[in-house]
C-alpha cells in the first residue's frame, strides 16, 4: 500500500501490541486513509459546485460512469464499516447499527453538490472513528503495563512524597459526582483529578490536599489533610493520567440551631466535594507505603474491611486485581474478601462496582455488607462490620 502524506493529523500506531485482532484493525484503518484520501480534494473551492464540479473534487473524471463511483464508494464504505464496528463496538459505543447507517449514507452520496458535502462531512465523521481506534490501539485496549515496576511486584521504587508543602502538585479536577442515595447519612462524593501522569502513586496510598484560603485564628494556610487514593495507578479511565478520591462532606449539626453550623463545617471536605470541573487542587505526597498490595505471590489472601469512606484503597485493589488488563490481574489466584459497613443500602459505595467483580470472578472474590440500619445480628441489636 502506499499511504497519503498530506494528511491532515498525525497516524499513530502501537510500537508493541501482540494482539493481532488490534493490529489488523489498524491496518484496515490504514487502508480507509489511503482510500479516503483518493476521493477527498487537496482544496476546496469557496464558490457552490455544479454536478460537473462536483465530480471533479470526488477525484474522478467528469464523465465517468455513475456506476463506477458508486462501486468506488461501496467499496470505501465497505470498509468504513467494518472499521467503524469494530471501532465503536470495543469502545462500549454504538455498535454495528451505527456503522451500517454510516456506510449507507457515503454509498448514498453521488452527483450533486450538495451530496458532495454530506460525502466530505461523512469522510470527518470517519476521521472522528478512526481516532476512536487510535486511542484504543495506543490505550485501553492494550495490555496494560506501562506503570509497572519489573517484575510488576517489586516495591523498591514506589514513588513517595514526591511533592512536598512548600512545592505541591497543581491538578485539575475532572469530575465530582454525588454517589450516595438520597437515604444516606451524609453526602459522599467520587472526585476524578487530573495530574497528565505527573503524579505517579500505588494502590494504598495517600494524596494530600491543601484547601485554599488561610486559618481564622493565626492567618496561615490551612495544613494539608489526606485522603487513601480510591483508583488503581492507572486511574479510572485506565489512562494514567488521573487519579480519584472518595470524600464524605464533613459538617456539624448544632443543637441549639437545629441546623448545620457552617462555622464548624469541615474545610478541606466541604472543598473537594463543592468543586467542579477545571478547578485546581494544591496536591502533596503520595504518602505511604503500609496499605501497598503484596503481590509477589499471586495466591496471596486479601481480607479488607471498611467502614463508610475507608473504601478508598480497597476500591483500589479490587481494580487492580479484576477491571485491568495488568500482569497483577492475570497472574491472581488467591480470594479478595471485602466486608464494607454502612448506615443503611443508599448508603452502600462502588456497589455496581463490586457487584460486577463478584459476577466476573466468583472464585476469586467475595462481597459482605454490613447495614446498620437495615440489618440485625445475632443478638437482635444493629448490624455492625465487627459483628
Amino acid at each position: 500500500l502506499v499511504f497519503p502524506t498530506n494528511l491532515p493529523f498525525p497516524l499513530l500506531l502501537p510500537k508493541r501490541d501482540n494482539n493481532q485482532v488490534t493490529m489488523k484493525i489498524a491496518a484496515s484503518f490504514l487502508t480507509l486513509l489511503a482510500s479516503a484520501n483518493a476521493f477527498s480534494p487537496n482544496a476546496l473551492p469557496s464558490t457552490p459546485l455544479s454536478s460537473h464540479a462536483s465530480s471533479t473534487v470526488l477525484g474522478m473524471a467528469a464523465d465517468e460512469p455513475v456506476s463506477k463511483r458508486k462501486r468506488a464508494l461501496k467499496t470505501l464504505a465497505k470498509t468504513a464499516g467494518v472499521l467503524s464496528t469494530v471501532a465503536f463496538t470495543t469502545a462500549g459505543m454504538p455498535p454495528a447499527a451505527l456503522a451500517a447507517k454510516k456506510a449507507k449514507e457515503v454509498v448514498e452520496v453521488v452527483d450533486t453538490a450538495a451530496n458532495t458535502q454530506k460525502l466530505l462531512a461523512a469522510g470527518a465523521a470517519l476521521v472522528a472513528g478512526g481516532a476512536v481506534l487510535t486511542k484504543l490501539t495506543g490505550g485501553g485496549a492494550k495490555e496494560q503495563n506501562f506503570l509497572e515496576a519489573e517484575p510488576y511486584w517489586d516495591q523498591s521504587n514506589v514513588p513517595v512524597n514526591v511533592y512536598k508543602n512548600k512545592a505541591p502538585f497543581t491538578g485539575k479536577v475532572v469530575s465530582t459526582k454525588r454517589i450516595v442515595g438520597p437515604q444516606a447519612t451524609g453526602e459522599t462524593c467520587h472526585i476524578v483529578i487530573d495530574h497528565q501522569g505527573n503524579f505517579p502513586y500505588w494502590e494504598g496510598q495517600s494524596w494530600g490536599v491543601i484547601p485554599p484560603g488561610t486559618r481564622e485564628k493565626d492567618g496561615k494556610p490551612h495544613s494539608v489533610r489526606l485522603y487513601s487514593i480510591a483508583s488503581s495507578r492507572y486511574g479510572d479511565d485506565f489512562t494514567g493520567n488521573t487519579g480519584s478520591l472518595c470524600v464524605r462532606r464533613a459538617t456539624y449539626w448544632c443543637p441549639e440551631l437545629k441546623a448545620d453550623d457552617p462555622a464548624k463545617k469541615g474545610i478541606c471536605s466541604n472543598f473537594l466535594c463543592d468543586t467542579t470541573a477545571g478547578d485546581e487542587v494544591m496536591m502533596t505526597g503520595p504518602a505511604g507505603k503500609v496499605m501497598l498490595m503484596p503481590e509477589e505471590d499471586p495466591k496471596t489472601d486479601y481480607i479488607m474491611v471498611a467502614t463508610g469512606t475507608g473504601i478508598a484503597p480497597f476500591r483500589g485493589f479490587v481494580r487492580r486485581l479484576f477491571f485491568e488488563s495488568t500482569p497483577a490481574a492475570k497472574a491472581y489466584q488467591g480470594q479478595a474478601w471485602l466486608f464494607l459497613g454502612v448506615a443503611n443500602s443508599d448508603a452502600l459505595l462502588y456497589d455496581d462496582e463490586f457487584q460486577e467483580a463478584k459476577s466476573k470472578f466468583p472464585d476469586n472474590f467475595r462481597l459482605d455488607y454490613a447495614l446498620s440500619r437495615e440489618q440485625n445480628n445475632k443478638k437482635g441489636g444493629k448490624m455492625y462490620i465487627q459483628d
